[in-house]
């Protein structure tokens, strides 16, 4: 799987330097073309100017050539803009891919979401959302709502198992879909390119529920057409001395005052036009390679896209390019004399208001579902290209509690944690086999309790979003994940450490007490370490029993090697621990999940290595020093 995951590397990377030269070789054209108007412009004119003097045909002849120099220069240059910006799209999508592969955060587009959600059990805890992050990482949305529904799977408290098997079923049948995934992904790149890669398309539902007036009835219109057809008619008529220019002006009075009668009726239509109009392209970009694309053999992709193509008189390529055309006409509007004068002579306000809201009214109807269509597509994508980039990671089996082999409800093999390099990435094999167990792990400080227990968690978190999971193999029960790992003071509410991490325990406690669908699977890291030993020691006794025997299955992780005798006493607590060995006046961590209490400990060993003093020195007047825990 290693090798797979370099070959994809190196293939990105081939096409990104055959990108970069393509790049050069088109600025390179544009600059030549840009050299050829100028001399095309100041040759022609010199040239033109001593031919005419040696004989004038010729001059012209010059005149003619050099215009027509430019002109052909000026068209292919512009030919070579437009390719060029595909290119350097091109060149941002491949660099963004590889940065995805090599974790390479610098190079990533920032993370659209500046908040988080208020107190959510888990999203800082397993760094769900932020600079470095799992949604950043596996983002490739373009629409805000797109990253917007990666992130809400991604958060779900309470997984959904018919709508997490049905993202799998796409995700499995996108992943391999390469050319399919790239291409809608350059098209959604070039559409939001003016506005940083990101696209808003939220505004376009609120615009079309917007009442602008009713827009013209038929009678108007024809009432309109009438009174054109008899201004011209007389015009003609004038022009052959038929009629007086009296005739004329009495039509063009008549047809004047009908459409100011009708203002009301026709509406204002152009108060949103310029937004409207750059959306509407945009998305018809995108919209228009999906309704035109052969689903064929992908049924569930296929399934999803159904209202891009299902009904050929509302695909996006009839219903969008026809509301921009209505647009261009709209925008005429805005200048009171144009859109007077012009309806004066012909009853275009009639018209396009008649159209205008016709048009509304139909893409009121099938917009909402292209919008739903696209959003959950460009999530899924994200998770595609996350499978597809990470060969090694497999799709999860999310069973009912019900179908869980052996009772098992969280197995896995080779798990680790997607955020790590894979060269400094240790896999771990896991399993809790029944619920109400607690798995609680010990181990000397950098060993890897933490860094495991996120693991876990943000495994869980791809496998309820539909996604791939870092790991060869995981059958898991649905489970809704609470955690404790990363607690913060809160300077503003006045919170302490200690009282942040108080108040997110007894959240969990209360969390099981309302018995909600699925148990609750918890990680807490380092239980009370905001307090003293023997406090610490106590609370997280008691803690512990009253977690026992819940609806609640989890991992602890201690620094109190006390607390690993309860599995003495209570046969739902088993211990794990870390360990590490000092090779060569260094220490060394293996980072493997071994069954047991820790052995060791390392805080004194890490203090001597750093050159701190070690020495024991009584704290009573009796010589001694406390036991721990006393």
């Amino acid at each position: 799987m290693a090798n797979r995951k370099q070959e994809r590397l190196s293939l990105l990377q081939r096409q990104l330097q055959r990108i970069e030269q393509r790049v050069a070789q088109r600025e390179r054209w544009s600059n030549e073309l840009k050299s050829l108007q100028l001399a095309s412009f100041v040759g022609g004119i010199l040239l033109g100017i001593l031919a005419l003097f040696l004989f004038r045909p010729l001059g012209l002849l010059v005149f003619i050539a050099a215009i027509a120099t430019l002109i052909l220069a000026i068209n292919r240059n512009n030919k070579v803009d437009r390719s060029y910006v595909k290119f350097q799209i091109l060149h941002h999508f491949y660099q963004t891919q590889i940065a995805r592969v090599e974790l390479d955060w610098e190079q990533l587009p920032p993370e659209p979401f500046d908040d988080h959600y208020k107190d959510h059990p888990f999203e800082l805890d397993l760094d769900i959302t932020g600079g470095r992050s799992l949604h950043r990482l596996t983002n490739t949305a373009i629409s805000f709502e797109g990253a917007q529904l990666l992130r809400d799977w991604l958060l779900s408290r309470v997984p959904d198992l018919d709508a997490l098997h049905e993202r799998q079923n796409i995700v499995c049948e996108l992943t391999p879909l390469t050319r399919f995934r790239h291409k809608l992904a350059l098209h959604s790149l070039h559409a939001a390119r003016l506005s940083g890669y990101t696209l808003n398309a939220e505004g376009l539902p609120g615009w079309l529920e917007k009442e602008q007036g009713p827009g013209a009835s038929l009678t108007t219109l024809v009432i309109g057409i009438v009174l054109a057809v008899v201004f011209y008619a007389s015009l003609i008529l004038y022009i052959a001395h038929l009629l007086s220019p009296l005739a004329c002006i009495v039509a063009l009075a008549l047809s004047l005052i009908w459409f100011l009668l009708k203002r009301e009726e026709i509406g204002y239509m152009a108060d949103s036009v310029d937004y409207v109009s750059s959306t509407l392209a945009q998305l018809d970009a995108i919209f228009s390679y999906l309704e035109s694309y052969p689903y064929k053999r992908h049924q569930h992709l296929k399934q999803l896209c159904e209202p891009f193509y299902l009904h050929p008189d509302k695909r996006p390529s009839v219903l969008l390019r026809q509301l921009s055309r209505l647009a261009t006409q709209v925008s005429m509007q805005r200048s009171a004399e144009v859109w007077l004068a012009v309806n004066a002579l012909i009853p275009m306000g009639m018209y396009v208001s008649r159209r205008w809201q016709r048009s509304k009214s139909l893409l009121a109807e099938t917009l909402p579902a292209w919008l739903d269509a696209w959003y959950e597509l460009e999530a899924l994508c994200s998770l595609a290209n996350f499978a597809y980039l990470n060969p090694e990671y497999t799709l999860p089996q999310v069973l009912p509690e019900k179908q869980a082999p052996g009772g098992r409800c969280y197995e896995a093999k080779g798990l680790g944690h997607p955020l790590l390099a894979a060269e400094s990435k240790v896999l771990n094999d896991f399993s809790l086999s029944n619920a109400g167990d607690i798995m609680l792990i010990t181990g000397s400080n950098m060993a890897g309790k933490s860094t495991f227990l996120r693991a876990l968690g943000i495994n869980l978190c791809l496998a309820y979003a539909g996604g791939p999971v870092n790991a060869a193999s995981l059958q898991v029960t649905p489970f809704e994940t609470y955690a404790c790992i990363k607690v913060t003071d809160s300077v503003t509410d006045g919170y302490s450490y200690f009282y942040a991490e108080v108040r997110r325990l007894k959240g969990l406690l209360e969390r099981v007490a309302q018995k909600p669908p699925y148990p609750l699977f918890f990680l807490i890291d380092e239980i009370f370490k905001g307090t003293n030993n023997r406090e610490r020691l106590i609370g997280s006794n008691a803690y512990i029993h009253e977690l026992v025997g819940k609806r609640c299955v989890g991992a602890i992780s201690t620094h109190d090697l006390e607390l690993v005798r309860l599995a003495d006493v209570l046969p739902e607590v088993k211990n794990y621990h870390f360990q590490e060995e000092v090779i060569k006046g260094k220490m060394v961590f293996d980072y493997k999940l071994r069954s047991g209490p820790s052995p060791t400990t390392n805080a004194l060993k890490i203090m001597a290595l750093e050159g701190l003093p070690t020495r024991v020195y009584p704290l009573d007047s009796g010589g001694s020093i406390p036991a721990y825990g006393d």
